[in-house]
């Protein structure tokens, strides 16, 4: 019998840097898989989007000839899905209202994709890896040294989703996309920790502060023992993220679908929010880095080019910045009605009502930092998914009712 490993790895990918990851680090995944002690079989799934900066098509298939002659790589186009589509409204009766609802652009739907095409080609596991990760780690020492270390994300993955049913690696690196305010006059640090409470709501941006007060503009330190030691993987119960979210297929029935508002973010938050509603799935911590390079600044780090020092990201280095930050502000308070209506139903009203406030306080000064936006876009996008956040909560009770549906489907097609 063959028990090989049917291992398939997901980049949803809005940027072109997606085939310099596949291109810097596919001799390394093919390492990893060797010394893994079953026979691993590697498919990459590339979904991109073409509408994430307007990129040409042609700028995702830049991946060089010998990763083909090494490993399945899987484009799923925007015609892949939409025919896709067809096949599933055709043959399995479902109406193009609720296909439309789980397959297609946008994070949640995105990924639900490329779950769904994994799970089509009989991978076994799925682990995503984000356009703007490296699996390295970056510790410092009691002298402030920094040191960076390569880390073996997939055989670690591999290994965990052996004994559990969802994984989730370790971060550091820039934790968000959150510039650094430090050398802005007009701001007090006081006043962005208000704004940032009343658009975020996972923690990463205290992560962020904390860093700031230590003069590390918000950079997150590896743990070295972690970085640099093999440590078996533990159950966790804290925050998943989407990149390095691990996946056994083999145990489908304890995976939800991944949901977002529309246009919003938080497609991880809100899969983590309906594993732990079930409460059946094993989820382990893996103890492997990658580093975050939320503003594509260390781009060679690829190329093995390590710099001795990281540079804080400052709101003056210009409008990529701003639009970066002001993206990521907008899709968090796009979903933060659902998150906290999720989280805390009996405490809802206030809880929003004292984030519009924060709002109202803060978003002044913010327009005065980054000029090129306008930041009081964010109290109206806050009012109107406040407005819409019961239809938002049948979506997300529906998205999830699709995908019980096409999973017992699909397993039974497989049969």
């Amino acid at each position: 019998m063959d028990d090989s490993i049917e291992l398939g790895i997901g980049f949803l990918a809005g940027r072109p840097n997606v085939c310099k990851i596949i291109n810097s680090y596919y001799k390394d995944i093919l390492h990893q898989v060797e010394m893994y002690e079953k026979k691993v079989n590697v498919t990459i799934f590339i979904l991109y989007d073409l509408e994430y900066q307007f990129s040409d098509r042609s700028y995702f298939y830049n991946i060089l000839p010998e990763v083909y002659e090494n490993i399945k790589i899987k484009y799923i186009t925007p015609e892949d899905i939409e025919e896709e589509k067809k096949i599933l409204i055709s043959r399995l009766g479902y109406s193009k209202e609720d296909i439309d609802m789980f397959l297609g652009r946008g994070y949640a739907r995105a990924r639900n994709s490329v779950l769904y095409f994994a799970l089509k080609r009989h991978m076994d596991y799925l682990f995503f890896w984000d356009d703007d990760e490296y699996p390295l780690a970056i510790y410092r020492d009691e002298n402030n040294k920094i040191s960076w270390i390569k880390q073996k994300n997939i055989l670690e993955q591999l290994r965990a989703l052996e004994i559990g049913d969802i994984t989730n690696g370790c971060r550091c690196g820039f934790m968000a996309p959150i510039p650094n305010i430090k050398d802005i006059e007009q701001i007090k640090q006081e006043t962005f920790k208000t704004f940032l409470e009343a658009v975020n709501t996972d923690g990463i941006s205290w992560h962020f502060l904390e860093d700031m007060k230590n003069n590390d503009g918000g950079i997150a330190f590896a743990d070295q023992k972690i970085a640099t030691d093999f440590i078996e993987p533990k159950e966790w119960k804290g925050v998943l993220y989407a990149s390095t979210l691990g996946i056994n297929l083999r145990n489908l029935d304890k995976v939800p679908a991944f949901y977002n508002p529309p246009k919003a973010r938080g497609e991880d938050t809100f899969f983590n929010i309906a594993i732990k509603d079930e409460g059946t799935a094993k989820v382990l911590k893996v103890n492997s880095y990658h580093f975050h390079d939320s503003f594509l600044k260390y781009t060679k780090l690829m190329e093995e080019k390590y710099p001795t020092k990281l540079q804080r990201i400052s709101v003056k280095e210009g409008k990529e910045i701003e639009k970066r930050f002001y993206n990521t502000v907008l899709g968090w308070v796009k979903y933060k009605p659902l998150y906290i209506y999720l989280k805390d139903r009996n405490n809802y009203r206030d809880i929003i009502d004292e984030c519009k406030k924060k709002l109202l306080e803060t978003t002044d000064i913010i327009n005065k930092i980054f000029p090129n936006y306008d930041f009081n876009v964010l109290l109206k996008e806050l009012e109107k998914y406040d407005k819409d956040v019961e239809i938002h909560y049948q979506e997300y009770l529906r998205t999830n009712q699709i995908w019980k549906s096409l999973k017992e489907k699909m397993l039974a097609i497989s049969k």
